[in-house]
């Protein structure tokens, strides 16, 4: 949970070539994690709940509050969209209210369950497609919550059933208070960014207000600024760190000379743009690219080492076979392929291994 706080929030993704994101995130950052004590702080503990960043995250439960501002704007936006409202067919407010109500009387359920639907109260039948629809319109409005997941399907239930009592009666936040927790927990873990990056953290608040809280901020004497020069060799940039940002480099450890995998969804790439500036590291993920004009692959891994990306490996688990496939290596310009480079990279893909529960690993071809 710590880590979770740390990092502000853990994306989740469907894809599952290899692991799903949100385990693997995690397991690279503390080796040795366990999936299921995730499964504890989100389903026993609710420590933690599943909601919108800039795309769907596990996020501390203490910060649901601020999440309560952004339901209504999730209605608006939802309402207004083109493919939701084909999604939904004619009578959208009567499949909402029928799912939410079969949700009320019998508890927890998934989109399956309305699959094979009999005719609702209306006496119409309910298609899958509206049922579906109007479910995850409820968890983005914060009526529904994901109480669990089961082979990765959302399990819904409401909101005042699934979260503590603690966490539902905490009062909404004013927007003043609002805007100056996000910057500030956006910062307090980006350590220095423009007011764009600070506001994309979350996605809890425009660029204006972003914009407007720096300026208030640094009057007050509650930030620096700073200039950060870029490792890709393009222009300084003038941005904006917290107070001790030299304090907190001077009490950090020095990295670690091992090699870690990355996930492409890590925190650390997620922000492609900035990946580039601060490491002169250029990533795409290509899994929605054509196969025929990916460069590298379609789930690649990013390489780090110390406080470098160094390269990129493109693994594939065949689940069938108990193997994880190595199909590509590239190390980056400048970066030298030794043989203890090679040696901390064979160790992490070992780790790798067994942590997604195979023995054996094909290398590439020589």
């Amino acid at each position: 949970m710590k880590l979770i706080d740390q990092l502000g929030y853990v994306q989740i993704d469907s894809i599952n070539v290899l692991e799903r994101a949100h385990h693997l995130t995690l397991f690279t950052r503390r080796p040795g994690y366990d999936r299921k004590v995730l499964t504890q702080l989100l389903e026993k503990r609710r420590s933690a709940f599943e909601h919108w960043t800039h795309d769907a995250s596990i996020i501390p439960s203490r910060w649901f509050r601020h999440w309560r501002l952004r339901f209504p704007r999730a209605e608006k936006r939802i309402r207004a969209n083109a493919w939701w409202n084909e999604r939904m067919g004619k009578r959208p407010s009567q499949a909402i209210k029928y799912v939410l109500k079969r949700i009320e009387r019998e508890g927890p359920l998934m989109a399956k369950d309305f699959e094979h639907d009999r005719k609702g109260e209306s006496g119409t039948w309910w298609e899958w497609k509206p049922a579906k629809a109007a479910l995850e319109f409820l968890w983005h409005t914060g009526q529904l919550a994901v109480t669990a997941r089961r082979n990765f399907h959302k399990i819904y239930d409401l909101t005042d059933r699934v979260l503590p009592a603690d966490v539902l009666a905490q009062p909404i936040p004013p927007k003043d208070e609002h805007i100056e927790w996000a910057c500030r927990t956006a910062l307090d873990r980006l350590v220095f960014g423009t007011p764009s990056e600070i506001a994309a953290f979350l996605r809890a608040i425009s660029l204006a207000d972003a914009k407007t809280w720096c300026t208030k901020a640094l009057k007050k004497g509650q930030i620096s600024e700073v200039v950060v020069e870029p490792a890709d060799g393009s222009k300084p940039r003038e941005a904006y760190a917290v107070v001790d940002w030299e304090k907190r480099l001077g009490e950090s450890k020095p990295p670690s000379e091992g090699i870690r995998l990355l996930c492409p969804f890590d925190p650390v790439l997620r922000d492609r743009k900035r990946a580039k500036r601060l490491f002169d590291f250029g990533y795409t993920f290509e899994g929605f690219v054509p196969a025929a004009k990916r460069v590298y692959g379609y789930y690649v891994l990013a390489i780090l080492q110390g406080d470098r990306l160094i390269g990129r490996l493109d693994p594939k688990l065949h689940r069938d076979r108990e193997q994880l496939e190595i199909k590509g290596v590239w190390w980056e310009r400048k970066v030298k392929a030794t043989k203890a480079r090679h040696k901390e990279l064979q160790n992490a893909v070992e780790s790798l291994a067994q942590f997604v529960g195979v023995s054996e690993i094909r290398w590439p071809k020589k």
